[in-house]
């Protein structure tokens, strides 16, 4: 099994904190996105993950030897692959071609997601799906009476099905997608000016493969600050009781923790009430404060803060008052 993780874009909507690390390297709860992206997706696959194949822009070492150790926390190989320039999903998806052989799992790593099923490894290919009240600024599938797919719709104008694509996708024969990719670079085949994974599920599909749904709980999504936040409120619930979350090595000087909370290592939380749903980094100092509903990254320092539904990232010192914040990395605000 691999799972092929495109990763390239800029992440525009997440500025300021995606100018200096790419947006799936944000943390949730403590961990990278793509991370947590990752492990969820081995939990549901009954097999080891033989390789995780990270497509990505030019993200510097750093980056790059930080996405190979989270492929080998799961027991994988990790693999680079550059992405040169945006020419639409199934572009994206080909730039890790010699990668997909065998099973294979297609995730982008702008989304997380509460699943409670086990992977069908035997099905033709799978779209992993949620049900939404308002399908129209979704792409959807439908299906017939067994459960199969037989129609995808993208932003359907009338109801046609309330299973929207997530954005992760299970295929049985990689080799057989590799082909299907290609053929719509080699034909030139673009849908709104860019080469599109929903083309070449709608070939294979003619073709007789049987795609079908694996309906999610819970979709995530990491596309803006609100939403990020919501998603490290809501991943804080689903591991509230796992051991950890508070480091031994973080220093409580009276202070006031309410959880579920991610508090990392050599963090120091002085005089201030942390919680709940707040995720403080590596190292990062907050001191005389009121933390709630909010993502603080490594090493920063926060003073005098009642900072609620905020991201401030790394390196960031920040003295003020009540604020809903989005600082990016190596920020200096003062009141």
């Amino acid at each position: 099994m691999r799972i092929i993780v495109p990763m390239a874009g800029m992440g525009k909507r997440m500025r300021p904190h995606t100018l200096t690390v790419p947006k799936p390297l944000i943390p949730i709860a403590g961990k990278p996105i793509v991370q947590r992206l990752v492990e969820d997706i081995a939990k549901v696959c009954h097999e080891p993950i033989e390789e995780v194949a990270f497509i990505i822009g030019h993200f510097g070492e750093e980056v790059e030897n930080d996405l190979r150790e989270i492929a080998t926390q799961i027991g994988a190989k990790g693999t680079i692959v550059y992405q040169e320039e945006a020419l639409g999903t199934a572009h994206a998806i080909l730039c890790a071609k010699e990668s997909l052989e065998g099973k294979v799992v297609v995730a982008f790593a702008d989304t997380l997601f509460k699943a409670d099923f086990q992977l069908d490894t035997n099905a033709d290919g799978t779209i992993w799906v949620q049900r939404v009240e308002d399908p129209r600024p979704f792409g959807v599938v439908k299906l017939n009476e067994n459960n199969e797919i037989t129609d995808f719709v993208e932003k359907p104008e009338h109801f046609v099905s309330d299973l929207a694509i997530i954005g992760i996708y299970y295929f049985r024969d990689g080799a057989y997608l590799r082909e299907e990719l290609q053929y719509l670079l080699d034909n030139d085949i673009k849908d709104k000016g860019e080469y599109q994974l929903t083309n070449a599920l709608e070939n294979m599909k003619n073709k007789g493969t049987k795609f079908i749904p694996a309906v999610i709980s819970e979709w995530l999504d990491c596309g803006n600050k609100n939403a990020t936040v919501y998603t490290n409120q809501r991943y804080l619930e689903y591991i509230k009781d796992e051991e950890g979350l508070v480091a031994s090595s973080a220093k409580l000087e009276n202070a006031v923790i309410i959880p579920p909370v991610y508090i990392g290592e050599n963090a120091q939380i002085t005089n201030s009430v942390v919680g709940p749903h707040a995720s403080i980094g590596n190292g990062t100092s907050v001191v005389n404060s009121v933390v709630s509903n909010s993502i603080i990254q490594e090493n920063t320092v926060l003073k005098n803060g009642n900072v609620a539904n905020s991201m401030l990232g790394n390196f960031v010192v920040y003295e003020g008052r009540q604020s809903d914040l989005s600082l990016g990395d190596y920020n200096t605000l003062a009141e």
